[in-house]
């Protein structure tokens, strides 16, 4: 008895150990957040890779939010709410905020990261292997027009919250501390020429962009249908904390720094951008309409359970009914999102270690 115990501590150690191996080795590339690093605001083919790296190779990759910032005295913003910040991470702020941008953009793009090997019918897997702040605050706002009730909000308003890192939680009053969970709201990839620059603030099915999805952070793999060669990579609008709905049009909108690891999947085609996290699978529906979204959700569940379970229509929709959670994703944008977690312990070969199922 006492053997077998140890074998299987064994096995698990030895597991565990080479799951976390990649996180814990030092990146093959550093990307940081600079003018010439930066896109703003849209996905296209038509743009120029900042960085090149082969399939499984890892990338530490710089993000920012400038909220709060006023245009002419940037650093201002730093004296004015007590807020102490690594040289680095001041130095890129200030210069990305007064760098030439088109009005109206929402936030800053590091990329695009040409992935060698990636074809247009491959899937590029992006593991999120590491996600910390930048920088010990973040900014929540909101205003009329938009958010999960448009018409209620009479300003608009903003909020500094100050990050306690050491013990991960955002200071939102003297009596209310909100326990952080990083993630980049926007990741995605460039879509084929003819569709030309997308904007990047909605979610788009098919390449990815605004999903504002709380479960894509540390630990979270992403799959992203390739588009162009290379898939041309960005990801930006970091998130300290968010819940789910981002019901007022903005989380904790921090810096953060993101490790992730490209890997370019032959053996995968997908139409759609899905996730995992150790836990759950996740397929989503976007839609202007909540409604539509929620239909699309249930029919992308469909079609995960079908090609992975190969479950018919008729068990696919009752499984998605008893063991499925539907959770709003966010109503930020004129295009909301619904996204599906399917628990991994619902299937009896199920493995915490894997991504993916192996077709």
């Amino acid at each position: 008895m006492r053997r077998s115990f140890t074998l299987r501590a064994a096995v698990t150690t030895a597991l565990l150990s080479s799951l976390f191996s990649v996180a814990a080795a030092k990146p093959d590339y550093h990307l940081g957040s600079t003018p010439e690093t930066v896109v703003w605001g849209y996905w296209a083919a038509e743009t120029k890779p900042a960085l090149k790296v082969k399939s499984g190779q890892t990338v530490e990759i710089d993000t920012v939010s400038m909220g709060g910032m006023p245009d002419d005295k940037p650093e201002q913003f730093f004296i004015d709410n007590g807020i102490s910040l690594p040289l680095k991470t001041v130095k890129d702020l200030i210069a990305l905020k007064k760098a030439p941008k088109p009005e109206g953009v929402k936030g800053a793009l590091t990329g695009p990261i040409y992935v060698e090997g990636a074809e247009p019918g491959d899937t590029l897997e992006v593991r999120v292997l590491e996600i910390k702040s930048r920088a010990p605050y973040g900014i929540n706002s909101g205003g009329p027009g938009r958010g999960g009730i448009p018409d209620l909000v009479p300003r608009p308003y903003s909020k500094v919250i100050k990050l306690d890192l050491k013990r991960n939680v955002g200071i939102f009053s003297d009596t209310i501390e909100v326990p952080l969970g990083h993630f980049q709201g926007m990741m995605g990839i460039a879509p084929t020429p003819d569709k030309g620059r997308l904007p990047s603030s909605p979610p788009y099915p098919d390449i990815g962009g605004n999903f504002d999805n709380k479960h894509f952070g540390k630990g979270a793999t992403v799959y992203f249908p390739v588009q162009v060669p290379g898939a041309l990579f960005q990801v930006g609008d970091p998130h300290a904390a968010q819940g789910n709905g981002e019901v007022s049009i903005s989380a904790i909108e921090s810096s953060n720094t993101v490790t992730l690891q490209f890997i370019v999947r032959k053996d995968m085609p997908l139409k759609a951008v899905r996730a995992e996290t150790p836990t759950h699978y996740i397929v989503m529906g976007l839609d202007e309409d909540l409604r539509l979204a929620m239909r699309k959700a249930i029919l992308e569940t469909i079609a995960f359970l079908g090609e992975t379970r190969h479950l018919d229509f008729f068990d696919a929709l009752g499984l998605a009914s008893i063991g499925v959670d539907y959770e709003v994703t966010e109503v930020v944008d004129k295009t909301n999102g619904i996204h599906a977690m399917i628990p991994k312990k619902l299937f009896k070969d199920y493995k915490p270690a894997s991504y993916w199922f192996k077709q």
